[in-house]
Parts: C-alpha cells; structure tokens; sequence
C-alpha cells in the first residue's frame, strides 16, 4: 500500500482534467435524448422536457432535434433564458405567484414566444395570474394535481373548481399535470407513483370535461411529469411527459430501475487528494466535496455518490471541498492524485454549481465546454 504521496496515476482521459470538473458525455446524452423521445412516441405521447436538469440550450436543442415537443422550466428566470434563444414553447411547471416584479417578468416572456402556460393551484394565485395579463390575451394556464407527492396541486376532486375559478377570471385552462415524486422514496415506489399518477389525473381531466374544458381543437393536456415514472404512466388519458433527469442519468436512477450505468451522462471528475488507513479499512478523500456533488441524499441511499473505479468505496461525508471515502477490507487505496469519477446521486443540482461542463466524445474530451446558461437562473 502506497501512502507516500507519489503520483503514480496512470494516463487517462480524465487524467488531464482540472478537477473537480462536470463532464458530459454528449455521445450519451444524444442516445437518451433519442431513447426518451421514441418511447414517447410509440406511446402516442408528447415529450416536453424539464431543463432545469441541464440547464443548457446546446442539450435543450439536441432534445429538440430528437422530438421533444416544447420544453418545461421551474422558474420565470428559466423562460426567459431559453426564450431569449428562441424556444418558442414554453410551459411553467410551478404554481407561480405573480408578484408586481414577476408579473413584469411574465409579460417579457410572452412577448417572446407563441405559447406559454404556467401552472397554478389555488383562485389566489389565478387572480394574481390574470391581474398580470391585465387586457392582453388570455394567459395559459395547468392546474396542478397533487397525486401523492405532498407538494404543490390540489386534490384531483378540486381540479374542476379551481378551473372553473381561473376561467372566470379570463384564464384560458390549458388543462391538468401533476409530478409523481413519490416515485423517488424508493425503488419498490416507482411503479405505485406511476400508478397515482394516471389515477389522478385520469380523475382530474374527466372533471374538467365535464365542466366544459378541453372542447377546443387539441383537447386537453393531460401532462405526467417524473423520470422514474415517465415509462409507466405514459399511457390513456396522459398526452404528455416532463422527465428532466432522463437526459444526464444519476446514482439515484439506476437504483432506482429508471435508467443503466450506460445510460449515465454526466460524472465529476474529482483528485485524490489524501489517504490513510482507518482501523480495518481505509479512507481517501476527493477534491469535490456539496459545492460540486450536492448533499442531496434520499434516506433509503447510503453514501453522497458512486465512485466508478472504487463501487465499494461510500462516499461517508461531504464537506463544502472534501469527500471522504471509506472502504472496509482489504481493498487496495488509489494512489494520490489520481483523478476518479463520481456519478451523483442526484443530478439537477450539479450543473447549477459550476460555470461550464466539460464535453467528451467516444471517451475523449473534445476540447470544448457547455455554458450552464441558465444558471443561478432562479
């Protein structure tokens, strides 16, 4: 065992990275967006991806060109970004709250595109919503369903008032989402989020028609929106997904069943930057600690990430530039300096924690970086 401090790494592609970096493997990132996109459409389903995943206009273009519909964002800073780089279809997927400052900023936003909705959940909100239209044309709006994940939306039997509230306020009712988040406390829930997902809003949208919504040319939109239930709920009377997560992969969805170590996209490339032996074990520390990682934990996941060349290592504790590693055994430490990859356990969160990504290609880097565009973008 070398604790010496020798480097010793052997070349490799990461190896000439500055670390802690975000590195994309856009050869991926293409064959999820394709994936998706294709699953979506022999389903007869419309795909319209969360961004906030990536938060880059090269991957929301790459969505684009695979089939994705129009695209959707949690925040009005989001739909400006994007907006401005000509994504002309736009949907909120947020209860917004449209405070004099927000209300300014949703009025540039519709000036740029020809279709935008926002989602909504209560008449206080739709009031606010249609008073920051004032007599332009109707603004668009979902209403939210909550159908388990305890978050934002109201109950599928409160759909049809809050409806009928926000179109006698002057609000076109675009028609219903909900987000199965629930699917994300555990591998064994994925499949019941689904399940409540098109329960719910199966409930929802037939009281809206009965109420008299969705008679228009295009019906109602029905929208699901969640990574690891996309596949399961993308049937009768669902006509849209909002999967964000699919396009990059992380720890989190291959355990849960919703995606491959293939299908992961995304890794950071961290250094080994101290090691020694701790009792039976060992531990060794890496340069990329929560500012780059996240400490996004579900409680059923031990450890902060999934060290590639070390699987039995546990990412044991982050700190703000430190992740301390621990193997119990007789496993041999990587050397210092030696450059690892992390996937994470939760992805969305580490774009918007650096600058740019690191772009490879058939394993190479390619020499160029994707901007975060839309990041800090809150």
């Amino acid at each position: 065992m070398n604790t010496s401090g020798d480097r010793l790494e052997p070349e490799t592609a990461y190896s000439q990275l500055d670390t802690p970096a975000v590195v994309v493997d856009l050869d991926v990132v293409e064959r999820n967006a394709r994936a998706m996109a294709a699953w979506m459409t022999s389903r007869g389903v419309s795909l319209r991806p969360h961004v906030k995943t990536h938060k880059n206009v090269e991957i929301a273009r790459i969505q684009a060109a695979a089939g994705a519909s129009g695209i959707t964002v949690a925040t009005l800073g989001e739909a400006a970004l994007f907006a401005a780089h000509g994504f002309d279809d736009v949907f909120i997927a947020y209860p917004l709250w449209a405070s004099p400052v927000k209300a300014r900023r949703l009025a540039e936003v519709r000036e740029q595109v020809r279709s935008l909705a926002v989602g909504c959940d209560s008449a206080a909100a739709a009031r606010m919503l249609a008073g920051a239209v004032g007599g332009q044309s109707p603004l668009a709006v979902m209403i939210e369903i909550d159908s388990g994940g305890r978050r934002s939306g109201v109950r599928p039997t409160a759909a049809a008032t809050v409806a009928r509230q926000a179109a006698d306020l002057g609000l076109d009712v675009r028609g219903v989402f909900t987000h199965g988040g629930h699917g994300y406390r555990g591998p064994e829930e994925r499949q019941r989020a689904a399940f409540d997902e098109v329960g719910s809003l199966t409930r929802a949208a037939g009281l809206l028609r009965d109420g008299g919504f969705g008679r228009g040319p295009g019906g109602l939109v029905v929208s699901a929106g969640s990574t690891p239930t996309a596949a399961l709920s993308a049937r009768a009377p669902v006509t849209e997904e909002r999967p964000g997560v699919y396009i990059f992969g992380d720890r989190t969805q291959v355990l849960l069943g919703s995606c491959s170590w293939d299908e992961v996209a995304l890794v950071v490339a961290t250094t080994v930057v101290s090691v020694s032996v701790q009792g039976l074990g060992t531990q060794f520390v890496l340069d990329a600690g929560s500012k780059v990682l996240s400490s996004d934990r579900p409680a059923w996941l031990r450890g902060h990430g999934h060290v590639v060349e070390y699987p039995q290592a546990e990412i044991e504790q982050l700190y703000e530039h430190h992740a301390v590693c621990r193997m119990s055994g007789e496993y041999e430490p990587p050397v210092l300096g030696t450059v690892l990859r992390v996937v994470p356990n939760h992805v969305c969160q580490v774009p918007n924690n650096v600058d740019d990504m690191v772009v490879f290609r058939a394993g190479t880097p390619t020499g160029e970086r994707l901007r975060v565009d839309a990041r800090g973008r809150f």
